[in-house]
């Protein structure tokens, strides 16, 4: 499923809790957490179900901020969930957590 990024829009996670905001980036993504696509918040989310998918199941962290390699997108986790970020549902490594000073 794909998304259109835009900033303030809000994501959840269909197979754990968590759910991200976006902060920097704009345009189409399949934007992935646990191995499966993200949804709309407001199209509900799952909370287990199935549960993430290795090697998807590294686990997201309430505040941090996480990026793609070229930092074109930057989302906020705003709940902690047990899947990982990628945007797309083969790229475990493109998202990843900003370091923060």
């Amino acid at each position: 499923m794909t998304v259109s990024l835009k900033p303030g829009a809000r994501y959840a996670s269909t197979v754990c809790s968590t759910e991200v905001v976006v902060v920097k980036g704009t345009g189409d993504i399949e934007l992935c957490c646990g191995g499966a696509p993200m949804v709309p918040i407001d199209d509900g989310h799952g909370d287990g179900g199935a549960g993430p998918q290795e090697p998807f199941a590294e686990g997201t962290l309430v505040g941090k901020r996480y990026t793609d390699d070229e930092e074109a997108i930057e989302l906020l986790c705003t709940k902690a969930g047990g899947g990982s970020l990628s945007p797309t549902p083969g790229l475990r490594t493109a998202v990843s957590a900003c370091n923060t000073v």
